[in-house]
């Protein structure tokens, strides 16, 4: 089993930045891909950026140039660093965990950004 806890919500005004972090624990893989998404209010959860162990990137189209997401491996924590927050980015961010097949999210934390 793998636990997920993410850290690092609140509020801020737009323009702002917040970074959020998420730590892993219990059979964490040395390879495996993790990521952050939201889900905003009557919306569908959404794929915000995503690493892989070996520190490829993948980001969606509406963080690109604002948002910057990294790992450390070694204590298996994966950060969100957020700028030029918008209105639009607020949220609840959840971590997520993929290896050999198996999903795991963590519990999610608040973005709100005040306009």
């Amino acid at each position: 089993q793998v636990q997920l806890v993410e850290s690092g919500g609140g509020l801020v005004q737009a323009g702002g930045s917040l970074r959020i972090s998420c730590a892993a624990s219990g059979s964490v893989f040395s390879m495996n891909l993790m990521g952050w998404y939201r889900q905003a209010p009557g919306k569908q959860r959404e794929l915000v950026a995503s690493v892989t162990s070996g520190g490829m990137t993948n980001y969606a189209d509406s963080v690109k140039g604002r948002f910057t997401i990294s790992r450390a491996n070694a204590v298996n924590t994966v950060y969100l660093q957020m700028n030029s927050l918008k209105p639009e980015d607020t949220a609840v961010y959840y971590c997520r965990l993929g290896q050999r097949g198996r999903t795991y999210w963590g519990q999610g934390t608040q973005v709100t950004v005040s306009s």
